[in-house]
Protein backbone atom coordinates (compact mmCIF):
# COMPACT_ATOMS: atom_id res chain seq x y z
CA UNK A 1 0.00 0.00 0.00
CA UNK A 2 2.73 2.30 0.37
CA UNK A 3 5.66 3.26 -1.36
CA UNK A 4 7.62 6.08 -1.40
CA UNK A 5 8.79 7.84 -4.83
CA UNK A 6 11.17 11.02 -4.62
CA UNK A 7 10.78 13.09 -7.62
CA UNK A 8 7.87 11.00 -9.17
CA UNK A 9 6.15 12.58 -11.59
CA UNK A 10 2.43 10.78 -12.08
CA UNK A 11 1.30 10.50 -15.38
CA UNK A 12 0.28 13.11 -18.01
CA UNK A 13 -3.99 12.01 -18.76
CA UNK A 14 -4.42 13.36 -21.60
CA UNK A 15 -2.26 14.19 -24.83
CA UNK A 16 -0.38 17.10 -25.60
CA UNK A 17 0.75 18.78 -28.59
CA UNK A 18 2.55 17.08 -30.89
CA UNK A 19 1.01 13.70 -30.78
CA UNK A 20 0.01 12.95 -34.42
CA UNK A 21 -0.52 9.51 -36.05
CA UNK A 22 -0.20 7.72 -33.08
CA UNK A 23 2.74 8.82 -31.61
CA UNK A 24 3.95 10.92 -28.54
CA UNK A 25 6.30 14.01 -29.07
CA UNK A 26 9.69 13.34 -27.14
CA UNK A 27 8.08 16.57 -25.22
CA UNK A 28 4.75 14.47 -23.96
CA UNK A 29 6.33 13.78 -20.45
CA UNK A 30 6.01 17.54 -19.17
CA UNK A 31 7.63 17.66 -15.65
CA UNK A 32 6.40 19.45 -12.45
CA UNK A 33 8.50 21.61 -10.88
CA UNK A 34 10.53 20.33 -7.91
CA UNK A 35 8.69 22.04 -5.59
CA UNK A 36 5.35 20.40 -6.89
CA UNK A 37 6.46 16.63 -6.64
CA UNK A 38 4.83 16.73 -3.37
CA UNK A 39 3.05 19.17 -1.09
CA UNK A 40 5.81 20.73 0.95
CA UNK A 41 5.38 20.18 5.11
CA UNK A 42 2.48 17.69 4.48
CA UNK A 43 1.55 13.99 4.22
CA UNK A 44 -1.22 11.58 4.27
CA UNK A 45 -1.57 9.56 7.19
CA UNK A 46 -4.31 6.71 8.52
CA UNK A 47 -4.33 5.32 12.01
CA UNK A 48 -5.20 1.46 12.43
CA UNK A 49 -9.02 0.99 13.43
CA UNK A 50 -9.41 1.45 16.93
CA UNK A 51 -6.18 3.48 17.42
CA UNK A 52 -6.96 5.62 20.51
CA UNK A 53 -6.63 9.73 19.72
CA UNK A 54 -4.30 10.03 22.13
CA UNK A 55 -1.67 6.93 21.06
CA UNK A 56 -2.37 8.48 17.64
CA UNK A 57 -1.09 11.96 18.52
CA UNK A 58 1.64 10.61 20.34
CA UNK A 59 3.12 8.16 18.03
CA UNK A 60 2.83 11.86 15.53
CA UNK A 61 4.52 14.07 18.59
CA UNK A 62 7.26 11.60 18.18
CA UNK A 63 7.98 11.85 14.41
CA UNK A 64 7.77 15.67 15.05
CA UNK A 65 4.83 15.66 13.26
CA UNK A 66 0.83 17.12 13.89
CA UNK A 67 -2.83 16.88 12.59
CA UNK A 68 -3.78 19.94 10.12
CA UNK A 69 -6.99 17.73 9.24
CA UNK A 70 -9.30 14.79 8.78
CA UNK A 71 -10.31 14.68 5.44
CA UNK A 72 -14.39 14.06 5.43
CA UNK A 73 -15.52 11.31 7.32
CA UNK A 74 -12.40 8.91 6.33
CA UNK A 75 -10.05 7.78 8.89
CA UNK A 76 -7.00 9.80 6.69
CA UNK A 77 -5.79 12.36 7.97
CA UNK A 78 -3.38 15.90 6.65
CA UNK A 79 -0.30 16.10 9.10
CA UNK A 80 2.15 18.90 8.90
CA UNK A 81 5.63 17.92 8.91
CA UNK A 82 9.47 19.65 8.95
CA UNK A 83 9.52 20.78 5.45
CA UNK A 84 12.31 18.44 3.66
CA UNK A 85 11.33 15.75 5.85
CA UNK A 86 8.42 14.58 4.01
CA UNK A 87 9.42 11.35 2.85
CA UNK A 88 11.95 10.37 6.40
CA UNK A 89 8.60 10.87 8.09
CA UNK A 90 6.39 8.93 5.92
CA UNK A 91 9.55 5.94 5.93
CA UNK A 92 9.07 6.14 9.76
CA UNK A 93 5.18 6.00 10.30
CA UNK A 94 4.94 3.09 7.92
CA UNK A 95 6.99 0.95 9.96
CA UNK A 96 5.09 1.89 12.96
CA UNK A 97 2.31 -1.28 13.39
CA UNK A 98 -0.34 1.05 14.73
CA UNK A 99 -0.13 3.21 11.33
CA UNK A 100 -2.62 1.75 8.52
CA UNK A 101 -0.66 4.12 5.81
CA UNK A 102 1.74 6.82 5.43
CA UNK A 103 2.31 8.91 2.13
CA UNK A 104 3.50 11.86 0.19
CA UNK A 105 1.29 13.93 -1.04
CA UNK A 106 2.03 13.81 -4.47
CA UNK A 107 1.01 16.19 -7.02
CA UNK A 108 -0.91 15.25 -10.45
CA UNK A 109 -0.36 17.66 -12.99
CA UNK A 110 -2.04 17.29 -16.49
CA UNK A 111 -0.46 19.23 -19.38
CA UNK A 112 -3.23 18.73 -22.07
CA UNK A 113 -5.16 20.62 -24.84
CA UNK A 114 -7.28 19.18 -27.98
CA UNK A 115 -6.04 17.65 -30.26
CA UNK A 116 -7.99 18.44 -33.02
CA UNK A 117 -10.29 22.08 -32.96
CA UNK A 118 -12.11 20.70 -35.88
CA UNK A 119 -15.26 18.42 -35.11
CA UNK A 120 -14.55 15.00 -35.63
CA UNK A 121 -17.31 12.05 -36.22
CA UNK A 122 -18.15 10.06 -32.51
CA UNK A 123 -16.70 7.01 -33.91
CA UNK A 124 -16.91 6.13 -30.07
CA UNK A 125 -21.02 5.35 -29.78
CA UNK A 126 -21.34 3.09 -32.74
CA UNK A 127 -18.29 0.57 -31.02
CA UNK A 128 -19.56 0.28 -27.68
CA UNK A 129 -23.08 -0.01 -29.24
CA UNK A 130 -24.63 3.72 -27.68
CA UNK A 131 -27.60 3.48 -29.61
CA UNK A 132 -28.98 0.15 -28.56
CA UNK A 133 -28.18 1.00 -24.96
CA UNK A 134 -30.26 4.44 -25.00
CA UNK A 135 -33.25 2.69 -26.03
CA UNK A 136 -33.60 1.30 -22.35
CA UNK A 137 -31.92 3.49 -20.36
CA UNK A 138 -30.58 7.52 -20.89
CA UNK A 139 -28.93 7.59 -17.28
CA UNK A 140 -31.92 9.90 -15.90
CA UNK A 141 -31.57 10.35 -11.99
CA UNK A 142 -27.84 9.68 -12.17
CA UNK A 143 -25.10 12.13 -10.69
CA UNK A 144 -21.50 11.66 -11.74
CA UNK A 145 -19.01 13.95 -10.10
CA UNK A 146 -15.88 15.36 -12.35
CA UNK A 147 -13.00 15.78 -10.23
CA UNK A 148 -11.19 17.72 -12.71
CA UNK A 149 -9.76 21.33 -12.92
CA UNK A 150 -13.41 22.68 -12.76
CA UNK A 151 -16.16 22.86 -15.27
CA UNK A 152 -17.32 25.11 -17.88
CA UNK A 153 -21.21 25.21 -16.57
CA UNK A 154 -21.95 28.50 -19.02
CA UNK A 155 -21.77 25.94 -21.81
CA UNK A 156 -24.45 25.24 -24.14
CA UNK A 157 -24.10 21.93 -23.73
CA UNK A 158 -23.93 21.80 -20.46
CA UNK A 159 -25.75 24.13 -18.94
CA UNK A 160 -28.87 22.49 -17.93
CA UNK A 161 -27.29 19.35 -16.60
CA UNK A 162 -25.37 21.19 -13.80
CA UNK A 163 -25.87 20.67 -10.22
CA UNK A 164 -24.12 22.23 -7.42
CA UNK A 165 -20.17 21.25 -6.88
CA UNK A 166 -17.46 22.56 -4.63
CA UNK A 167 -14.14 23.23 -4.57
CA UNK A 168 -11.87 20.75 -2.94
CA UNK A 169 -9.01 22.65 -2.15
CA UNK A 170 -10.28 26.26 -0.45
CA UNK A 171 -13.18 24.58 0.83
CA UNK A 172 -15.50 26.72 -1.72
CA UNK A 173 -17.88 27.30 -3.99
CA UNK A 174 -15.31 28.17 -7.26
CA UNK A 175 -15.74 25.82 -9.52
CA UNK A 176 -15.53 27.24 -13.18
CA UNK A 177 -12.49 25.42 -15.12
CA UNK A 178 -9.45 27.22 -14.80
CA UNK A 179 -7.58 24.46 -17.57
CA UNK A 180 -10.52 23.15 -19.72
CA UNK A 181 -9.45 19.81 -19.00
CA UNK A 182 -12.19 19.53 -16.67
CA UNK A 183 -15.07 20.66 -19.10
CA UNK A 184 -13.67 18.72 -21.73
CA UNK A 185 -14.13 15.10 -19.34
CA UNK A 186 -17.48 16.13 -18.38
CA UNK A 187 -18.92 16.31 -22.43
CA UNK A 188 -17.58 13.13 -22.74
CA UNK A 189 -19.15 12.01 -19.70
CA UNK A 190 -22.79 13.66 -20.36
CA UNK A 191 -23.08 16.75 -22.27
CA UNK A 192 -26.79 17.62 -23.35
CA UNK A 193 -28.01 14.94 -25.83
CA UNK A 194 -30.64 14.90 -28.50
CA UNK A 195 -30.73 18.92 -28.70
CA UNK A 196 -30.15 19.17 -32.52
CA UNK A 197 -26.31 21.01 -31.26
CA UNK A 198 -23.18 20.53 -30.45
CA UNK A 199 -21.72 17.48 -29.45
CA UNK A 200 -23.87 14.29 -27.10
CA UNK A 201 -22.79 12.71 -24.10
CA UNK A 202 -22.81 9.06 -23.38
CA UNK A 203 -24.95 9.19 -20.37
CA UNK A 204 -27.59 11.67 -21.98
CA UNK A 205 -29.58 12.78 -19.10
CA UNK A 206 -26.98 12.47 -16.05
CA UNK A 207 -26.52 15.67 -13.92
CA UNK A 208 -22.93 17.25 -13.71
CA UNK A 209 -21.76 17.68 -10.63
CA UNK A 210 -18.39 19.91 -10.87
CA UNK A 211 -15.68 19.22 -7.73
CA UNK A 212 -12.32 21.29 -8.59
CA UNK A 213 -9.45 19.68 -7.06
CA UNK A 214 -6.93 22.33 -8.30
CA UNK A 215 -6.68 26.08 -8.08
CA UNK A 216 -3.53 26.11 -10.36
CA UNK A 217 -4.13 27.56 -13.56
CA UNK A 218 -1.96 24.04 -15.06
CA UNK A 219 -4.43 21.70 -13.56
CA UNK A 220 -2.00 19.79 -11.04
CA UNK A 221 -3.76 18.27 -8.17
CA UNK A 222 -2.67 16.97 -4.80
CA UNK A 223 -4.22 13.50 -3.63
CA UNK A 224 -5.03 15.17 -0.83
CA UNK A 225 -7.66 17.61 -2.38
CA UNK A 226 -8.81 14.68 -4.31
CA UNK A 227 -9.42 12.43 -1.25
CA UNK A 228 -11.27 15.64 0.29
CA UNK A 229 -13.56 16.10 -2.76
CA UNK A 230 -14.66 12.08 -3.22
CA UNK A 231 -15.53 12.47 0.25
CA UNK A 232 -17.93 15.08 -0.59
CA UNK A 233 -19.09 14.20 -3.28
CA UNK A 234 -19.68 10.46 -1.64
CA UNK A 235 -21.73 12.79 0.86
CA UNK A 236 -23.63 15.26 -1.51
CA UNK A 237 -25.18 12.44 -3.49
CA UNK A 238 -22.86 11.39 -6.38
CA UNK A 239 -23.71 7.87 -7.76
CA UNK A 240 -20.74 7.71 -9.85
CA UNK A 241 -16.94 9.84 -9.71
CA UNK A 242 -14.71 10.46 -12.20
CA UNK A 243 -10.94 11.12 -11.80
CA UNK A 244 -9.00 11.25 -15.47
CA UNK A 245 -5.75 11.93 -13.28
CA UNK A 246 -3.08 8.74 -12.49
CA UNK A 247 -4.22 8.70 -8.83
CA UNK A 248 -4.87 5.04 -8.46
CA UNK A 249 -1.25 4.84 -6.82
CA UNK A 250 -2.84 6.34 -3.64
CA UNK A 251 -3.63 5.15 -0.53
CA UNK A 252 -5.51 8.13 0.64
CA UNK A 253 -7.58 8.04 -2.64
CA UNK A 254 -8.62 3.96 -2.67
CA UNK A 255 -9.76 5.17 0.85
CA UNK A 256 -11.88 7.78 0.00
CA UNK A 257 -13.29 5.60 -3.35
CA UNK A 258 -13.85 2.49 -0.46
CA UNK A 259 -15.92 5.60 1.03
CA UNK A 260 -17.73 6.24 -1.69
CA UNK A 261 -18.32 2.58 -3.02
CA UNK A 262 -20.10 2.12 0.70
CA UNK A 263 -22.59 4.74 0.29
CA UNK A 264 -23.43 2.99 -3.20
CA UNK A 265 -21.29 4.94 -5.69
CA UNK A 266 -18.63 3.79 -8.39
CA UNK A 267 -14.86 5.87 -8.42
CA UNK A 268 -13.52 5.32 -12.09
CA UNK A 269 -9.52 6.58 -12.54
CA UNK A 270 -7.73 7.01 -15.62
CA UNK A 271 -4.86 4.60 -16.58
CA UNK A 272 -2.43 7.41 -17.57
CA UNK A 273 -0.72 8.39 -21.01
CA UNK A 274 2.62 7.09 -20.67
CA UNK A 275 2.29 3.91 -22.98
CA UNK A 276 3.95 2.16 -19.79
CA UNK A 277 3.32 -0.74 -17.12
CA UNK A 278 3.79 0.75 -13.85
CA UNK A 279 3.71 -2.41 -12.13
CA UNK A 280 0.16 -1.48 -9.79
CA UNK A 281 -1.91 -3.79 -8.48
CA UNK A 282 -5.48 -3.92 -8.90
CA UNK A 283 -7.52 -1.78 -6.37
CA UNK A 284 -10.52 -3.30 -5.33
CA UNK A 285 -12.16 0.53 -4.71
CA UNK A 286 -11.17 1.55 -7.90
CA UNK A 287 -11.82 1.35 -11.60
CA UNK A 288 -8.84 1.99 -13.64
CA UNK A 289 -9.78 2.50 -16.91
CA UNK A 290 -7.42 2.31 -20.32
CA UNK A 291 -7.75 4.01 -23.39
CA UNK A 292 -8.46 2.00 -27.29
CA UNK A 293 -8.03 3.81 -30.35
CA UNK A 294 -11.05 2.59 -33.74
CA UNK A 295 -9.74 -0.29 -34.53
CA UNK A 296 -10.09 -2.14 -31.04
CA UNK A 297 -6.35 -1.61 -30.48
CA UNK A 298 -5.02 -0.19 -27.34
CA UNK A 299 -4.12 3.40 -27.57
CA UNK A 300 -0.30 4.06 -28.38
CA UNK A 301 -0.25 6.10 -25.83
CA UNK A 302 -1.95 4.40 -22.98
CA UNK A 303 -0.96 2.52 -19.85
CA UNK A 304 -1.01 -1.10 -19.25
CA UNK A 305 -1.26 -4.02 -16.70
CA UNK A 306 -2.10 -5.96 -14.29
CA UNK A 307 -4.50 -2.93 -12.64
CA UNK A 308 -6.45 -2.25 -15.72
CA UNK A 309 -10.02 -2.81 -14.85
CA UNK A 310 -11.74 -1.75 -18.60
CA UNK A 311 -10.88 -0.14 -21.65
CA UNK A 312 -12.94 2.56 -23.70
CA UNK A 313 -12.42 4.72 -26.41
CA UNK A 314 -9.69 7.34 -25.83
CA UNK A 315 -8.80 8.62 -29.16
CA UNK A 316 -10.50 11.47 -30.62
CA UNK A 317 -13.20 11.91 -28.85
CA UNK A 318 -15.38 15.02 -29.97
CA UNK A 319 -16.26 16.85 -26.85
CA UNK A 320 -17.12 20.04 -24.77
CA UNK A 321 -14.53 22.93 -24.79
CA UNK A 322 -13.99 25.78 -22.05
CA UNK A 323 -15.39 28.53 -23.55
CA UNK A 324 -18.70 26.92 -25.67
CA UNK A 325 -16.68 25.54 -28.09
CA UNK A 326 -16.10 21.75 -29.42
CA UNK A 327 -13.05 19.82 -30.27
CA UNK A 328 -11.86 16.74 -30.56
CA UNK A 329 -9.55 15.14 -27.59
CA UNK A 330 -7.29 12.00 -27.07
CA UNK A 331 -6.06 10.61 -23.81
CA UNK A 332 -7.27 8.19 -20.98
CA UNK A 333 -8.51 10.82 -19.40
CA UNK A 334 -11.52 10.46 -22.51
CA UNK A 335 -11.77 6.91 -21.94
CA UNK A 336 -12.64 7.76 -18.03
CA UNK A 337 -15.71 9.27 -18.81
CA UNK A 338 -16.76 7.43 -21.63
CA UNK A 339 -16.78 4.31 -19.34
CA UNK A 340 -18.06 6.53 -16.38
CA UNK A 341 -20.95 7.18 -18.90
CA UNK A 342 -21.80 3.58 -19.26
CA UNK A 343 -21.84 2.82 -15.33
CA UNK A 344 -24.47 5.53 -15.26
CA UNK A 345 -26.30 4.21 -17.83
CA UNK A 346 -26.39 0.50 -15.82
CA UNK A 347 -27.57 2.41 -12.29
CA UNK A 348 -30.39 4.10 -14.33
CA UNK A 349 -31.12 0.90 -15.95
CA UNK A 350 -31.54 -1.07 -12.48
CA UNK A 351 -31.28 1.34 -9.17
CA UNK A 352 -31.34 -1.83 -7.12
CA UNK A 353 -27.75 -2.93 -8.08
CA UNK A 354 -24.89 -1.81 -5.94
CA UNK A 355 -21.41 -0.43 -6.52
CA UNK A 356 -19.93 -4.34 -6.84
CA UNK A 357 -22.58 -5.15 -9.18
CA UNK A 358 -22.17 -2.04 -11.64
CA UNK A 359 -18.26 -2.94 -12.14
CA UNK A 360 -18.88 -6.73 -12.06
CA UNK A 361 -21.31 -5.71 -14.99
CA UNK A 362 -19.16 -3.55 -16.66
CA UNK A 363 -16.38 -6.15 -16.56
CA UNK A 364 -18.72 -9.64 -17.64
CA UNK A 365 -20.17 -7.47 -20.50
CA UNK A 366 -17.16 -5.64 -22.11
CA UNK A 367 -16.10 -7.14 -25.39
CA UNK A 368 -13.00 -9.41 -25.23
CA UNK A 369 -11.40 -7.76 -27.93
CA UNK A 370 -8.20 -9.25 -27.86
CA UNK A 371 -10.13 -13.28 -27.39
CA UNK A 372 -9.23 -13.59 -23.58
CA UNK A 373 -11.27 -12.69 -20.10
CA UNK A 374 -8.46 -10.86 -18.93
CA UNK A 375 -5.51 -8.35 -21.01
CA UNK A 376 -3.51 -6.20 -19.12
CA UNK A 377 -3.87 -3.63 -21.87
CA UNK A 378 -8.05 -3.82 -21.82
CA UNK A 379 -8.70 -5.46 -18.17
CA UNK A 380 -12.25 -7.23 -19.03
CA UNK A 381 -12.35 -5.45 -22.02
CA UNK A 382 -13.48 -2.67 -23.99
CA UNK A 383 -16.98 -1.39 -22.30
CA UNK A 384 -20.24 -2.47 -24.57
CA UNK A 385 -23.52 -0.41 -23.34
CA UNK A 386 -25.53 -2.63 -25.07
CA UNK A 387 -24.30 -5.29 -23.53
CA UNK A 388 -24.19 -3.75 -19.95
CA UNK A 389 -27.78 -2.74 -19.90
CA UNK A 390 -28.94 -6.04 -21.24
CA UNK A 391 -27.44 -7.82 -18.61
CA UNK A 392 -28.48 -4.84 -15.93
CA UNK A 393 -31.91 -5.11 -16.76
CA UNK A 394 -32.18 -9.16 -16.41
CA UNK A 395 -33.53 -10.50 -13.49
CA UNK A 396 -30.46 -10.93 -11.29
CA UNK A 397 -30.75 -12.97 -7.57
CA UNK A 398 -30.10 -10.72 -4.68
CA UNK A 399 -26.89 -11.76 -2.87
CA UNK A 400 -28.28 -13.51 0.12
CA UNK A 401 -24.50 -15.01 1.34
CA UNK A 402 -23.29 -13.55 4.09
CA UNK A 403 -19.00 -13.16 4.20
CA UNK A 404 -17.12 -14.95 6.01
CA UNK A 405 -14.60 -13.95 8.86
CA UNK A 406 -11.76 -15.32 11.01
CA UNK A 407 -9.19 -13.59 13.62
CA UNK A 408 -6.02 -14.80 12.11
CA UNK A 409 -4.12 -12.52 14.93
CA UNK A 410 -3.80 -12.59 17.95
CA UNK A 411 -4.19 -16.65 18.46
CA UNK A 412 -6.56 -18.22 21.19
CA UNK A 413 -5.54 -18.06 24.18
CA UNK A 414 -2.44 -15.58 23.55
CA UNK A 415 -1.45 -13.25 26.86
CA UNK A 416 -2.11 -9.38 25.65
CA UNK A 417 -1.24 -5.81 26.78
CA UNK A 418 -1.92 -2.52 25.65
CA UNK A 419 -2.33 -1.82 22.49
CA UNK A 420 -2.77 -4.63 21.04
CA UNK A 421 -2.73 -5.66 17.21
CA UNK A 422 -5.32 -7.37 15.54
CA UNK A 423 -5.46 -9.34 12.43
CA UNK A 424 -8.92 -10.66 10.32
CA UNK A 425 -8.99 -12.31 6.98
CA UNK A 426 -12.54 -12.34 5.37
CA UNK A 427 -14.19 -13.49 1.76
CA UNK A 428 -17.22 -12.87 0.07
CA UNK A 429 -19.39 -14.33 -3.31
CA UNK A 430 -19.17 -11.00 -4.55
CA UNK A 431 -16.88 -8.47 -2.18
CA UNK A 432 -16.30 -7.14 1.46
CA UNK A 433 -17.43 -3.90 1.90
CA UNK A 434 -16.06 -3.28 5.39
CA UNK A 435 -14.82 -5.67 8.57
CA UNK A 436 -15.63 -4.54 12.32
CA UNK A 437 -13.78 -5.78 15.56
CA UNK A 438 -15.97 -6.29 18.61
CA UNK A 439 -14.35 -7.13 22.40
CA UNK A 440 -17.03 -8.23 24.81
CA UNK A 441 -19.75 -7.11 22.69
CA UNK A 442 -17.84 -3.70 22.29
CA UNK A 443 -16.89 -2.00 19.16
CA UNK A 444 -12.88 -1.57 18.61
CA UNK A 445 -12.72 -0.05 15.25
CA UNK A 446 -14.06 -0.30 11.46
CA UNK A 447 -11.70 -1.09 8.64
CA UNK A 448 -12.86 -0.98 4.86
CA UNK A 449 -9.67 -1.60 2.85
CA UNK A 450 -8.30 -5.42 3.54
CA UNK A 451 -5.46 -6.19 5.18
CA UNK A 452 -8.13 -5.72 7.59
CA UNK A 453 -6.07 -4.47 10.60
CA UNK A 454 -6.94 -3.16 13.86
CA UNK A 455 -4.94 -1.35 17.30
CA UNK A 456 -6.71 -2.38 20.23
CA UNK A 457 -5.96 -0.64 23.28
CA UNK A 458 -6.64 -3.38 26.19
CA UNK A 459 -6.61 -1.17 28.82
CA UNK A 460 -10.21 -0.07 27.99
CA UNK A 461 -11.02 -3.55 30.10
CA UNK A 462 -10.35 -5.09 33.28
CA UNK A 463 -8.03 -8.01 33.55
CA UNK A 464 -8.92 -11.16 32.67
CA UNK A 465 -10.44 -13.03 29.54
CA UNK A 466 -11.86 -11.23 26.86
CA UNK A 467 -14.08 -12.46 23.74
CA UNK A 468 -13.24 -11.25 20.29
CA UNK A 469 -15.11 -11.42 17.05
CA UNK A 470 -15.34 -10.12 13.73
CA UNK A 471 -17.85 -9.13 11.81
CA UNK A 472 -17.53 -8.76 8.06
CA UNK A 473 -20.24 -7.00 5.85
CA UNK A 474 -20.95 -6.97 2.27
CA UNK A 475 -22.37 -4.66 -0.59
CA UNK A 476 -25.74 -6.01 -0.38
CA UNK A 477 -25.72 -5.53 3.60
CA UNK A 478 -25.48 -9.28 4.34
CA UNK A 479 -23.36 -9.42 7.69
CA UNK A 480 -20.82 -12.50 8.57
CA UNK A 481 -19.57 -13.32 12.21
CA UNK A 482 -16.61 -14.77 13.28
CA UNK A 483 -16.11 -17.39 16.05
CA UNK A 484 -15.35 -15.85 18.86
CA UNK A 485 -11.41 -16.18 20.08
CA UNK A 486 -10.92 -15.67 23.94
CA UNK A 487 -7.92 -13.83 24.98
CA UNK A 488 -6.12 -13.20 28.36
CA UNK A 489 -5.64 -9.35 28.81
CA UNK A 490 -3.02 -8.85 31.83
CA UNK A 491 -2.17 -4.95 31.94
CA UNK A 492 0.16 -4.40 35.16
CA UNK A 493 -0.83 -0.78 37.12
CA UNK A 494 -2.43 0.60 34.22
CA UNK A 495 -5.73 3.47 34.00
CA UNK A 496 -8.41 2.43 31.44
CA UNK A 497 -8.10 4.02 28.29
CA UNK A 498 -4.84 5.10 28.66
CA UNK A 499 -3.32 2.84 25.74
CA UNK A 500 -0.05 1.58 27.65
CA UNK A 501 0.06 4.73 29.46
CA UNK A 502 1.22 3.68 33.29
CA UNK A 503 -0.70 5.81 36.07
CA UNK A 504 2.21 6.32 37.51
CA UNK A 505 5.16 7.69 35.16
CA UNK A 506 7.11 4.80 33.20
CA UNK A 507 10.64 4.93 34.79
CA UNK A 508 11.12 0.95 33.45
CA UNK A 509 14.00 0.90 30.29
CA UNK A 510 13.59 -1.22 27.23
CA UNK A 511 15.45 -4.16 27.44
CA UNK A 512 18.06 -4.39 24.66
CA UNK A 513 20.31 -7.21 22.78
CA UNK A 514 23.04 -7.56 20.16
CA UNK A 515 22.80 -10.75 19.06
CA UNK A 516 25.04 -10.92 16.24
CA UNK A 517 28.31 -10.22 16.00
CA UNK A 518 29.05 -11.79 19.85
CA UNK A 519 31.29 -9.84 22.48
CA UNK A 520 34.76 -10.06 21.67
CA UNK A 521 34.22 -11.62 17.94
CA UNK A 522 36.75 -11.15 14.74
CA UNK A 523 34.90 -9.39 12.07
CA UNK A 524 35.90 -9.02 8.77
CA UNK A 525 33.94 -8.29 5.66
CA UNK A 526 30.47 -7.41 5.81
CA UNK A 527 29.13 -8.28 9.21
CA UNK A 528 25.83 -8.84 10.01
CA UNK A 529 25.02 -6.59 13.23
CA UNK A 530 21.68 -7.92 14.57
CA UNK A 531 19.29 -6.02 17.62
CA UNK A 532 16.35 -6.67 18.99
CA UNK A 533 14.17 -5.02 21.78
CA UNK A 534 11.46 -5.44 24.20
CA UNK A 535 9.49 -3.03 26.88
CA UNK A 536 7.10 -3.14 28.94
CA UNK A 537 4.83 -1.00 27.73
CA UNK A 538 6.13 -0.02 24.01
CA UNK A 539 9.21 0.67 21.77
CA UNK A 540 9.41 3.72 20.01
CA UNK A 541 12.76 3.65 18.84
CA UNK A 542 16.02 1.34 18.14
CA UNK A 543 19.60 2.64 16.90
CA UNK A 544 22.78 1.09 15.72
CA UNK A 545 25.74 2.64 16.52
CA UNK A 546 29.67 2.23 15.81
CA UNK A 547 32.34 4.00 17.01
CA UNK A 548 29.79 6.20 18.50
CA UNK A 549 28.44 7.01 14.78
CA UNK A 550 24.50 6.60 14.32
CA UNK A 551 24.48 4.30 11.28
CA UNK A 552 20.75 2.45 11.45
CA UNK A 553 17.39 3.34 12.87
CA UNK A 554 13.74 1.93 13.51
CA UNK A 555 10.62 2.71 14.85
CA UNK A 556 9.78 -1.17 14.78
CA UNK A 557 11.54 -3.56 18.19
CA UNK A 558 14.26 -4.90 15.97
CA UNK A 559 16.90 -3.82 13.61
CA UNK A 560 19.23 -4.97 11.17
CA UNK A 561 22.76 -3.54 9.27
CA UNK A 562 25.18 -4.65 6.99
CA UNK A 563 28.50 -3.19 8.19
CA UNK A 564 30.96 -3.11 5.70
CA UNK A 565 34.29 -3.78 8.33
CA UNK A 566 36.63 -3.95 5.41
CA UNK A 567 36.61 0.30 5.56
CA UNK A 568 37.47 0.11 9.15
CA UNK A 569 41.28 0.25 10.48
CA UNK A 570 42.47 -2.54 12.50
CA UNK A 571 41.94 -3.17 15.72
CA UNK A 572 39.11 -2.91 18.37
CA UNK A 573 35.59 -1.42 17.81
CA UNK A 574 32.14 -1.01 19.31
CA UNK A 575 29.54 -1.55 18.60
CA UNK A 576 26.08 -0.16 20.96
CA UNK A 577 22.72 -0.41 20.39
CA UNK A 578 20.05 1.95 21.90
CA UNK A 579 16.59 1.72 22.39
CA UNK A 580 14.39 4.03 23.60
CA UNK A 581 10.49 3.88 24.76
CA UNK A 582 7.52 5.63 24.57
CA UNK A 583 7.93 7.01 27.69
CA UNK A 584 11.34 8.35 26.63
CA UNK A 585 13.41 5.80 29.10
CA UNK A 586 16.21 4.28 27.46
CA UNK A 587 18.48 0.79 27.42
CA UNK A 588 21.40 -0.44 25.63
CA UNK A 589 23.43 -2.79 24.75
CA UNK A 590 27.66 -2.50 24.26
CA UNK A 591 29.89 -4.92 22.62
CA UNK A 592 33.94 -5.10 21.65
CA UNK A 593 34.63 -6.60 18.64
CA UNK A 594 38.23 -7.03 16.81
CA UNK A 595 39.37 -6.82 13.13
Amino acid sequence: MFSVKKGMVVSLLCLPIGFANGQVSSDSAVKLPASKAWKSGRILVQPKAGLPETEFEKILHFNASDKVEKIGTSATHIINVPEHAEAAVVRALSKNPHIEFAELDMAVPLSAIPNDPQFANAWHFSKIQCAQAWDVSKADGITIAILDSGVDGSHPDLATHMVPGWNAVDSGSATADINGHGTAVAGAAAAVTNNASGVAGVAWNAKIMPVRITNDASGYAYWSDVARGLNWAADNGADVANISYAASDSASVASAAQYMRSKGGLVLVAAGNDGLNPGLADNVNLVVVSATDPNDAKASFSNYGNHIDIAAPGVSIPTTNKGGTYAAWYGTSLATPVAAGVAALIQAANPKLTSDNVEKLLKSSADKISGVNFDPKFGYGRVNAANAIKAATTTMSADTQPPASAISSPSAGSIVAGLTSVEVVASDNESVSQVSLFANGSLVGTDGIAPYQFSWDTTRLANGDVSLTARATDAAGNNGSSTALTVSVQNQNLSPGTGGNTSTPDTVAPFVNISNPLQGAKVSGLVAVSVSAKDNIAIAKVQIYIDAKLVASTTSSSLSYSWNAKKASMGSHTIRALATDTSGNTGTALIQVNK
